[in-house]
Parts: structure tokens; sequence; C-alpha cells
């Protein structure tokens, strides 16, 4: 296969000597003072000559190549010693190349160290819009109006999630240095989840229904909880008035833990369902809703599979949604849990 690449690179070459063995061969023919020549030997000696000459510059050529990729690690050095097998085009072919890997080299080295310094300073300001945030939590709890004062913290929640998915969102890189593995109760996380979003259950009168919620798994209690909490907000955010979600958990056939999220909203159409965990993708029904940034679930998506979680979604329109979460049996978290 590389020698028919050598080939076809070189048709060039192969088609000057073909062509000029064709015209020389016309001379003889023509040419009656040469009559006296073997046309026959000569085509071969040529042809025998030039297919030598072909070999020979394909075992030069390889080899020079076949030197230069074992040399990649400290290329430089290698196109200007004594050894090289390269020819001077062809070292000035690479040199060039190689300059050209240095300048992107270097282009990449500056936008990794721009964007490290962005996440940063969005992590920092991420940070600092927290303490408003709690100061003004505490000031929503000595409203008297009761009505005045769900309305603000429902703003004050749509905020504090806004902030919690670019802080998880900001994570996700290095999400693999930010784990911490333990032993999580299910119910203590939802429990806790729930609790959060009380106020906005209130308003809507939405009320939980949850069932052996006591399983035990090995996972990142941090990043368990965003997962969980983007699923709740969703169903929430799309749940009918006075109506309810389920929370229970099951086992399937194999072993696997399966904890399900079932709500009785809106639902979600058939051609949405395989794009809804795609980035800042809304949907038709979320593209109603002025909340609705289509962040949400693919940053759970993409924080599930880090931890070897699958989410699932089956659905039907006005009939509502369950999302379920698929957890391993056995994984490299777990291995290094046990460890």
């Amino acid at each position: 296969m590389i020698f028919l690449l050598f080939l076809k690179e070189r048709w060039a070459w192969i088609s000057y000597i073909l062509l000029l063995l064709l015209f020389i061969n016309i001379v003889f023919f023509l040419d009656a003072g040469l009559s006296g020549i073997s046309i026959s030997y000569f085509n071969i000696v040529t042809l025998m000559l030039s297919f030598s000459f072909f070999i020979w510059r394909y075992i030069k050529e390889t080899q020079g190549l076949a030197h230069f990729l074992g040399n990649l690690s400290n290329p430089t050095e290698f196109l200007y010693s004594e050894n090289t097998f390269l020819s001077p085009f062809q070292r000035k072919y690479f040199d060039e190349v190689l300059n050209v890997i240095e300048q992107k080299d270097t282009l990449l080295n500056q936008s990794r160290v721009k964007v490290q310094e962005d996440a940063e300073s969005q992590l920092a300001w991420v940070h600092e819009m927290k303490t408003p945030l709690t100061a003004m939590k505490l000031m929503i709890e000595q409203v008297n109006d009761a009505k005045l004062r769900y309305r603000i913290e429902n703003e004050w929640m749509r905020t504090h999630l806004l902030l919690d998915q670019q802080l998880h969102h900001t994570r996700l890189a290095s999400i693999e240095k930010d784990n911490r593995l333990e032993r999580v109760i299910l119910k203590s996380v939802i429990f806790k989840e729930i609790r959060e979003f009380q106020t906005w259950c209130m308003e809507k009168g939405i009320g939980f229904q949850t069932a052996e919620l006591d399983k035990e798994v090995v996972s990142d209690n941090k990043w368990l909880a965003f997962i969980v909490r983007q699923i709740l907000s969703n169903a929430i955010k799309y749940s009918h008035e006075n109506s309810e979600i389920d929370i229970y958990t099951e086992v399937d056939e194999l072993g696997h833990l399966l904890l399900h999220v079932k709500d009785c909203g809106r639902g979600i159409r058939a051609e949405d369902l395989p794009r809804i965990f795609q980035k800042s993708y809304t949907g038709t029904i979320g593209r109603e809703s002025v909340q609705s940034t289509g962040m949400g679930l693919y940053l759970a998506k993409n924080a599930a599979v880090s931890l070897g979680i699958k989410i699932s979604v089956e659905s039907k329109l006005n009939e509502g949604s369950i999302f379920t979460l698929k957890f391993p049996l056995q994984n490299e978290y777990h291995s290094s849990f046990d460890r």
C-alpha cells in the first residue's frame, strides 16, 4: 500500500520516462540508421534501470520518514543531524512543517491559558454572587406579605439555579479532579433538593410521592445532587398546577438500580426527545418559557456520564415525562472506592 502511494506521488516521473521511451522507440522505427540496434533490448534495459531507480528512492525515502517519525520527541535536532536519511529538500520541507506546528502549539497554549483564566474568573464571580444571594434570602424571610414573599422567593430561586448551572458548567471540564466518592443514601439527596424547591412547589400546588428511596449508591454527593436538582427543576417547571411528582426506585433484571422521576406535566414532543440533552436546546415547549435556557439537562447528562450514570427519558405529549437515572453495577468509581 505504501509503495503504491509512493508510485502515485511519482506519477509525473513515471509518465515522463514512458513518454521518453515512446519517443525513442519512434525514432528507432523512423531512422533507418538505427535499424541494427535491438529495440527490445534497449526497452528492457531502460525499464529495469528505471524500476531499480524507483526501488532505491522508495527505500531511501521510507527510511528517512521512519527515522523522522521515530524521533518526533526531538525532531529539530534530528533534522539537522549528520545521520539523517532525509534529503536537503525533505529536510527543508519538514522544517517548514515543524515551524507551523510550533506556531500552532504556541497559539494553543495561549488559548488554554486564556480559557483557564476565564474559568477562574467565572468561578470567582459566582462565589462572589453567593454572598448577596444569601443576604437576600434572609431578607426575603422577613417579608410579611406571604404572596409577595412567594413571588420574590421564586425569582430568587431562578437566580440561584442559573448561578448554580454556571458554577457546575465551569467545573464540568475538570469533574474527574473534583469528584469525591462516598456512599450516598438517595433519600437524603432527594429530600434535600425537594426542600430547596418548597416555595416554588407551594405556589404551583405541586406535591411529591416517594417510595423506596432508602437505597445506597457509591457516587459523588455534590454532583449527584446537581443532577437530581436539574431533573426536579425541569419536572416542576413543566408540571401542571396542583399535580404530583412521583420519585421511586426499582432494580432491573441485571441488578442495576433505577431512580425514576415521574411528572404529570406537558410532556415532550416525539421530535424533541432525541435532542433534549443537547447544549442550549430548549425544544418546542421550552421556547414558550422565558425561564428555559437549554443548559440544565445538557449539564446533567455530561455530569452523569462522568459518574457512570445513564440518563434516559420517556414522555408523551400532555401526559408527562419519566426521567430515569441508571446507576452502574461496577465501574472505576466503585473500584477506586473499594481500594
